[in-house]
């Protein structure tokens, strides 16, 4: 008969291991006798446990492939192999969103809105508006998540507009400007033009948020463009109401021929 630590050195385990099975059930805890000794079937028994655990199939289902035949044998493997590819899927797709969020931006916007920064980017916009923008598109993104992608596509269209490519010109650098700066009046200008096309077309009205949400967005970006606040007051004194969501349009201003970009 042999001891626990011979039984260990010929199963190729550690005592620790041997323990462990006797605990969980997969070896009996103690022979007729009361004492725990070994013979050749207990060092057969543990080298079959230790080559189930080794090939990946967890202890609790090991019991069940010891005493199976041949065929739940088999069919229990082929269970087994469906849960670690499932698994493996599971796993591969963290760590690929692992790798997105390593990049920042991923966080909490879908690649669709990164892509749109990334353009952005492109334009010359300066990592300060950059950053005004993400903010903002994470918050409307967890508004609105299956509608995002169409949002942004839209977004897209805009930039093959002049104006638009335009508008971003003017932040290229921090967007804090002051009264009397000439580029106020000429964004101003720029973003009624881009509103009366928005009325015209039937783009503006409902938009999916609530009037709490709306105040949210205009008061993070008034805070954080104090250049935004004197453009907002050119477009007031002009009639319109509206930043986030267009408010009152001034019927006047529809056919008033607006200085060129």
């Amino acid at each position: 008969m042999l001891t626990i630590s011979q039984l260990a050195t010929y199963a190729g385990v550690t005592v620790r291991a041997v323990r462990h099975y006797h605990k969980i059930g997969l070896l009996p805890e103690r022979d007729r006798s009361g004492y725990r000794t070994y013979d050749a079937a207990a060092v057969v028994r543990l080298i079959r446990i230790r080559n189930l655990a080794d090939a990946g199939v967890p202890l609790a289902r090991v019991q069940e492939l010891l005493d199976a035949g041949p065929e739940e044998f088999a069919g229990g493997v082929q269970e087994i192999d469906k849960d670690l590819r499932a698994e493996i899927r599971r796993l591969q797709d963290t760590r690929s969103r692992l790798a997105r969020l390593a990049a920042g931006e991923h966080l909490a916007l879908p690649q669709s809105v990164v892509d749109y920064l990334d353009r952005l980017r492109g334009l010359g916009v300066g990592e300060r508006y950059i950053e005004l923008e993400r903010d903002a598109w994470i918050m409307i993104a967890a508004q609105v998540p299956d509608l995002i992608d169409s949002v942004i596509a839209k977004k897209h269209e805009e930039l093959d507009d002049p104006d638009m490519v335009r508008l971003y010109s003017f932040f290229t650098g921090e967007p804090d400007w002051l009264a009397g700066d000439p580029r106020i009046v000429e964004v101003a200008d720029i973003l009624e033009r881009l509103m009366i096309r928005a009325v015209e077309a039937g783009e503006v009205g409902a938009d999916g948020f609530d009037d709490q949400f709306v105040a949210l967005m205009d008061s993070t970006m008034l805070e954080s463009a104090p250049g935004a606040e004197l453009v907002l007051a050119i477009l007031n004194e002009r009639g319109w109401s509206g930043w986030t969501r267009i408010e009152r349009v001034p019927a006047d201003r529809l056919n008033t021929e607006l200085p060129p970009s």
